[in-house]
């Protein structure tokens, strides 16, 4: 008796045990919200944040740290960005300076004069962080890296960046340089409008030199983790373990960043940690989708009587799962618009509502160009509208 008393016991104690670690992490209370775990991780600062920047999670967020290579996320965004404002080609040849050969660290052994295509310098940038090729290449579109270093501290200004300060274009050890991984995040969030940038940093391996040397991506969440298509790892015995990644399920983004975690691979395998407890806990819920039609509106003096708008762009909502999905949109426009409309002509906008409160909106713009009629067309629209009024 005593025996099965013992058991019976055990089995209260351990039951709820075993219900916790078995649905502890996504369980929903009667109210809708979430009761997850506690998340935890060995980084010293570390941010979780979906691709619209809300955080989920945070550890010493804004504390400025060295960012190591990580630096390279804020290189590599100012080469893709000047590719396409048409400032540089990616067929364009970039000879290597001394500058850029002295560089130590991670590197491709650029030798003073050698001369590499601007694609070629970036996919070195992305898959291995190397430092001579950051070097060459910011030269080549800023004239030197003073310069190249100027642009980047401008453009993180730009982002609103306020534990950021750039003192090199590589990442390598230096006063004054320094991020956080708050902000970090913040260029991954703007890295990802970029179609070039998250080609290039979603490239595993790759030849360089005709066949030569074999490019191995530092990246391994490209293999080990679903979903993830960049973004770029960081280490110096100063910064230690350094990451910023990202990947995307069922439509949810995630952007995780740790700094300075202890050990090989730390860095990878708490960015996955952050991850694993943002896809458990959330999802996106997709609210108009780019290019989809949601109202028509009336146009004077044109020659259609009216024209379809559409949305600018996607919109999904993080929601917590289990949460209430009541989503409410509201079309706010004139009573009209007069011609001539050019097509992609933003016509109103379309608010979303959760709550009763605005969470996000999206511009309505044209869906085609509707030319404005000619003056005697209008004056006969106008005789006609008259006699019809009084009939």
């Amino acid at each position: 008796m005593r025996r099965l008393c013992k058991v019976i016991v055990a089995t209260a104690l351990i039951t709820p045990l075993i219900l916790f670690l078995l649905f502890g992490a996504n369980a929903n209370a009667a109210d809708g919200k979430i009761t997850a775990t506690k998340l935890e991780t060995t980084a010293q600062s570390a941010v979780l944040m979906d691709g619209n920047g809300t955080v989920l999670f945070e550890k010493n967020a804004h504390q400025p740290l060295p960012p190591a290579s990580v630096t390279k996320s804020m290189t590599l965004l100012l080469a893709v960005e000047a590719v396409e404002q048409g400032k540089i080609k990616l067929t364009d040849e970039v000879s290597t300076s001394e500058n850029a050969w002295r560089q130590g660290g991670s590197q491709i052994w650029l030798e003073p004069g050698e001369r590499m295509t601007v694609k070629e310098l970036m996919t070195a940038i992305a898959v291995v962080s190397a430092n001579d090729a950051a070097v060459a290449l910011m030269e080549h579109i800023y004239g030197s890296e003073q310069a190249a270093v100027d642009a980047m501290n401008q453009r993180a200004a730009d982002l609103g960046l306020k534990n950021t300060h750039f003192a090199n274009v590589n990442g390598l050890p230096v006063a004054g340089h320094y991020l956080s991984a708050y902000d970090t995040a913040l260029i991954v969030k703007e890295a990802i409008k970029h179609p070039l940038y998250m080609e290039l940093c979603g490239i595993k391996e790759t030849w360089l030199r005709n066949g030569k040397n074999w490019l191995v991506n530092t990246n391994k969440l490209l293999w080990w983790y679903k979903g993830a298509d960049g973004l770029k790892t960081g280490w110096t015995e100063e910064a230690k373990y350094c990451f910023a990644g990202t990947a995307k399920r069922d439509g949810l983004r995630l952007i995780a960043v740790v700094f300075a975690t202890p050990e090989p691979r730390s860095h990878l395998r708490e960015s996955m940690k952050l991850m694993d407890w943002g896809f458990a806990n959330y999802i996106a819920a997709p609210v108009v989708e780019k290019g989809s039609p949601v109202e028509k509106m009336k146009v004077n003096n044109g020659t259609e009587k009216e024209v379809q708008l559409i949305a600018a762009k996607d919109i999904t909502l993080l929601l917590a799962k289990g949460q209430n999905k009541a989503i409410q949109k509201r079309f706010v426009a004139g009573p009209a618009v007069n011609a001539p409309v050019a097509e992609g002509q933003k016509c109103g906008e379309l608010i979303i509502e959760k709550d009763g409160k605005e969470v996000d909106k999206v511009d309505l713009v044209a869906a085609k160009t509707v030319p404005r009629i000619g003056f005697g067309q209008i004056i006969s629209n106008m005789f006609y509208e008259l006699f019809s009024i009084n009939r």
